[in-house]
């Protein structure tokens, strides 16, 4: 379904994730974009993220700062960086306006001043929608994903949605559910409300138990 009204209200887009629904455009340049409804639907339940051996030990060793909204439309940007985009010049000003309104919420990977991966994605009740993240070194955007995941656990958060589901995503825990399921789960979710600030970002060690308890 194409939508051609250039003037898409940040409320407007909130209401379309309440909805079930998420927007995508064909390019960066594009100023039109289309809604998006999947069949299936990837979600990571929250207590199930898998940090494999190896991600652990990087974790570990790894001198990295994980931080909350410090560069949001940075991560937006990052994000966008890639040849081909669905993340157009609007949408990433709608992102941005959600984020002043505190719908919208990044994780970020720091290198000491370098921002080096990360997540975003927009909140409503119990539900974080993810919409994209980047890595600009190996392993920063699970890394991201790792401490996203107890962290939303943490604030009472009840859904993470990923919109789809990848080979890689699988690899972390993520797993796939029918559009019906989905859209029970949001409406559930809908019914309450969390704030994604209502904790401090957990510990490393915190993030790693939980390995050890579902592994």
């Amino acid at each position: 379904m194409r939508d051609d009204t250039p003037a898409l209200s940040p409320q407007m887009l909130l209401h379309a994730y309440q909805a079930g629904i998420f927007p995508m455009a064909e390019s960066r340049e594009d100023t039109e974009l289309f809604w998006v409804d999947p069949r299936q639907r990837g979600i990571f339940p929250l207590d199930h993220f898998h940090i494999s051996r190896s991600l652990a030990k990087h974790m570990r060793a790894a001198d990295w700062d994980i931080r909350l909204d410090t560069d949001f439309d940075g991560v937006v940007a990052a994000c966008a960086q890639r040849k081909d985009t669905w993340i157009s010049h609007d949408i990433a000003k709608l992102y941005s306006s959600l984020h002043k309104m505190s719908c919208g919420h990044s994780i970020e990977v720091w290198d000491g001043n370098d921002l080096i991966g990360g997540v975003y994605g927009v909140v409503s009740g119990t539900a974080f929608f993810g919409e994209s993240m980047f890595s600009r070194k190996r392993d920063a955007s699970k890394m991201a994903l790792a401490f996203l995941t107890k962290h939303l656990s943490n604030c009472g958060f009840t859904l993470f949605d990923t919109q789809f589901i990848t080979d890689h995503l699988a690899t972390l825990g993520a797993i796939e559910i029918s559009r019906g399921r989905y859209h029970a789960l949001l409406h559930q979710a809908l019914q309450t409300t969390a704030r994604f600030h209502a904790k401090p970002l957990p510990s490393l060690q915190d993030v790693l138990q939980r390995r050890t308890q579902t592994s």
